[in-house]
């Protein structure tokens, strides 16, 4: 019997460290002894390039564009310590359907069985998460990925992004679809930030996978063109990182969130911006209760 492959994607907002997260989990868990392939599902391409020093890769769509037939090892490129680096690709700015890389590309890895021949243990799809397109919902809708994490901030934006894809994941549950791992809440520099982060996982029954503080480490390993488990493999963000890519290796139970309305939410929001306010101005000094 062929072992079973683990197969997750990561959504959240454009710009909220959703690649930079995804790629030091998938090196993170080379490290461990993993097979790991990274699929890219962003239109810009570039969700494996810290893997690679860099540089971009060849995306599905591209390639299919120049050939009528493309071998998906055409696609495939070698990352940081043995990764695959896949990207699927869109298409010309202002034309077509940015989903449709994704639709292609995991028809094209089926059609070959190309997981089963490299025996992958772990593919991560990471995913761009605040564009309502089917595309985008392709690896929840169809049940390619078993477990679903989130990346989100404590910021209004990256929170409704987070309730939304709640949303689509809560549609699809009955048909076969990915289900809720958890959040995986970044920039978490501040208290109030992982107040605001637990009292929303809390609200729609979901947990926090890890809290990942903003690092100069970060910063410093991507000027370089690398992940911070590359570059600095030593480093307390590595660290961290290592753990969440082990929570995540380890993790079996998902489940069906319960999204916000958008009337909870929203009152929500101004119920925690409310509170901000007051320690902003002094008028509070400590955590808040009761919110």
């Amino acid at each position: 019997m062929a072992k079973k492959i683990k197969q997750i994607a990561i959504y959240g907002k454009g710009g909220i460290g959703k690649s930079t997260t995804t790629s030091n989990i998938t090196a993170a868990l080379s490290t461990m002894g993993y097979k790991v392939m990274q699929f890219g599902c962003d239109p810009k391409s570039d969700s494996t390039n810290t893997l690679r020093d860099g540089t971009y890769i060849p995306t599905v769509l591209d390639t299919l564009r120049e050939k009528n037939k493309v071998n998906a090892h055409d696609v495939i490129f070698e990352g940081f310590n043995g990764t695959y680096c896949v990207e699927a690709g869109g298409p010309a700015p202002g034309v077509g359907c940015a989903g449709r890389g994704i639709i292609t590309a995991v028809q094209l890895f089926k059609e070959q069985r190309i997981f089963e021949e490299l025996d992958l243990d772990v593919v991560i799809y990471d995913v761009l998460g605040d564009v309502v397109c089917g595309g985008f919902a392709v690896p929840i809708r169809e049940g390619i990925a078993e477990h679903v994490f989130t990346v989100s901030s404590s910021d209004f934006m990256a929170v409704y992004a987070a309730n939304n894809l709640f949303k689509g994941i809560q549609k699809y549950s009955n048909s076969g679809g990915a289900l809720l791992g958890g959040v995986i809440a970044n920039s978490i520099n501040q208290p109030y930030s992982k107040e605001i982060i637990d009292d929303f996982v809390t609200r729609t029954n979901t947990q926090v996978m890890e809290y990942v503080p903003r690092s100069v480490t970060v910063t410093q390993s991507e000027l370089q063109g690398k992940t911070t488990i590359e570059a600095a493999p030593e480093s307390e963000q590595a660290k961290i990182y290592k753990r969440l890519a082990a929570k995540i290796a380890d993790h079996t139970d998902s489940k069906v969130p319960s999204p916000l309305s958008v009337d909870e939410l929203k009152q929500w929001a101004s119920k925690w911006g409310d509170y901000l306010l007051a320690l902003e101005t002094g008028q509070i000094t400590s955590s808040a209760t009761g919110i």
